[in-house]
């Protein structure tokens, strides 16, 4: 690789799509959290428990509080600064090691995401587990605190079979999700700034994320269903093939529907949500670039 490659690939850009992706992944966990909830609970909730994603929102309010459609935040809030920071980070510098020339063909944006979705799978992996394991406790008096959770998975399973547990089906939904994500961003937004000009107005720009959103969903969810189960799950994982062992298992314990539990509430989450997080890193980038020079 040469000197200008490796200036490319590296460069101050580079730490504004840090700070930026924070600020996004941020605005995605406050805005998106309570749908998040009402899928993961439609997912992997004991069958019968729920007739569906509006009897999980009664109940959970009627039972929990309002506050309960929360629960399992503070594991993303934690970690997502740092998860949508290498997400942004690694899109970019993904879209500079595949071409030189800033304007990338879609196709070329899509391998970018996917690339960018692999990297990132790293750090979503563990951070999904533990808001996935306190999505799964319903309001009763064992419920544990995220601290405890923590404590008592490392102490069972240790790092690789507890911490790490899901992350091949994690990469397994990233890769085609991001890919999705955003090329639908990308192809909204260009469509836009046809008809706007290059600076578009806050409105496109939300709508254009909630494209890329609605797109990732479409692109990945069945894979999310399983990465759920495994991950609130601690039966043995057979290799990296129990990805396949579990889509077969689901399909067969509910039919080719129970593929597709939560997906309503998911895409109604990816609107407001992938909205927030465009609008916050666009918006931060700008921000940073004008009054930082970075």
């Amino acid at each position: 690789m040469s000197q200008d490659s490796l200036s490319a690939l590296v460069n101050p850009s580079v730490f504004n799509e840090l700070i930026a992706g924070s600020v996004g992944g941020a605005a995605q966990v406050l805005v998106g959290q309570p749908l998040d909830t009402i899928k993961t609970r439609a997912q992997i909730a004991p069958k019968g428990m729920f007739k569906g994603p509006m009897d999980v929102l009664v109940q959970t309010i009627r039972k929990e509080g309002v506050f309960g459609l929360y629960k399992g935040m503070a594991s993303p809030l934690m970690g997502i600064a740092a998860v949508n920071s290498l997400l942004f980070a690694a899109y970019n510098v993904s879209k500079r090691a595949i071409s030189p020339f800033p304007d990338l063909t879609l196709p070329q944006i899509a391998l970018a995401g996917s690339m960018a979705g692999a990297v990132n799978s790293v750090l979503a992996s563990p951070v999904e587990l533990f808001k996935i394991r306190m999505q799964g406790q319903y309001g009763a008096a064992t419920d544990r605190r995220l601290s405890r959770v923590f404590r008592d998975t490392w102490s069972a399973h240790g790092f690789k079979r507890g911490v790490m547990r899901g992350f091949w089906a994690t990469v397994a939904r990233e890769i085609p999700a991001y890919g999705a994500f955003y090329t639908g961003f990308e192809f909204a937004k260009r469509n836009f700034q046809e008809r706007f000009g290059k600076e578009l107005p806050v409105w496109a720009l939300l709508s254009s994320g909630s494209f890329g959103g609605v797109s990732y969903w479409l692109a990945c969810y069945p894979l999310d269903v399983v990465k759920s189960r495994v991950q609130l799950s601690d039966k043995p994982l057979r290799g990296i093939f129990y990805v396949r062992d579990e889509l077969v298992a689901i399909a067969r314990e509910g039919g080719m529907r129970a593929l597709f539990k939560g997906l309503s509430p998911s895409l109604l989450r990816s609107i407001p949500a992938a909205a927030a997080t465009f609008a916050g890193f666009e918006l931060t980038r700008e921000f940073l670039r004008e009054q930082t020079g970075i």
